[in-house]
């Protein structure tokens, strides 16, 4: 009789992955990076357990969105004083802060608590070409 495997965070074995989203579409790259930092790409998944893959996107100015988003879609936060909410659009923020735009998208796709914020730990977002993980030679992966 075979036991019920589960993974254990002393035996997982961490990869490196690179995300080229140049040209892409935001929501398309946001879940193909969850899959791979949950570890749901892995037989050895377990739901409770941090078992996914470090990942490093490049190219975050580029991306692309479908219909009227670019003007509509709008990112709010609030600063807890009267009348403290601020309102800005996804245009304003890919101009400003475009590796937040994903960062945001791929952490409301993540679980809420401490595996979700310890799974958007191993999340590099970069804006342009250039990434500081050369040394960890990170595979690309196709989207």
């Amino acid at each position: 009789m075979n036991k019920t495997f589960s993974a254990n965070p002393k035996k997982i074995k961490r990869k490196w992955r690179l995300i080229d989203a140049k040209g892409k579409i935001l929501g398309r790259i946001a879940t193909q990076a969850v899959m791979i930092l949950r570890g749901k790409h892995k037989a050895i998944f377990t739901p409770h357990v941090d078992c996914g893959d470090y990942v490093v996107i490049i190219n975050a100015k580029d991306i692309r969105v479908s219909g009227k988003k670019m003007e509509e879609k709008l990112y709010k936060r609030y600063s807890g004083y009267p009348s403290g909410l601020k309102e800005t659009s996804l245009k304003v923020m890919l101009a400003s802060k475009p590796q937040d735009v994903l960062r945001h998208a791929i952490k409301g796709m993540l679980p809420k608590g401490p595996l979700g914020r310890e799974t958007l730990k191993k999340l590099k977002v970069y804006a342009g070409s250039v990434h500081q993980h050369q040394a960890q030679a990170p595979k690309i992966l196709e989207c």
